[in-house]
């Protein structure tokens, strides 16, 4: 891994965010979905922060797991602005791509935690 996971999930968040800019300029549902996809997107690299202080190590567990599954959000919102048509896939691919690549590494971290 060439990237440490939270710079890593540091500079997802500076994507999400933004992604999330542009969707705000758009009236109605891309600015409510906006706001569903910040807090997620942001909230991945949040708890990772928060796992690399913690008090213990089912605390850093926990807090890893929090972030998994603020990614598998994350990727669904990414999903329904691809399948609602408000995003194109093309713009999206990249972001779909790490936030999977993010699930597998979180997931991965979690696992190897608990041996």
């Amino acid at each position: 891994m060439n990237q440490d996971i939270t710079e890593r999930t540091f500079d997802f968040a500076v994507r999400i965010v933004r992604l999330c800019q542009s969707l705000e300029e758009k009236p109605g549902v891309p600015r409510t979905l906006a706001k569903q996809l910040l807090r997620s997107g942001t909230s991945i690299g949040a708890n990772v922060e928060e796992a690399r202080a913690g008090q213990s190590k089912a605390d850093f567990i926990n807090k890893n797991a929090i972030a998994l599954k603020e990614a598998r959000e994350t990727q669904y919102w990414l999903r329904l602005l691809v399948a609602t048509e408000i995003i194109s896939q093309n713009k999206l691919n990249q972001l779909l791509q790490e936030s999977e690549e993010l699930k597998r590494i979180l997931g991965a971290i979690i696992v190897s935690s608990k041996k």
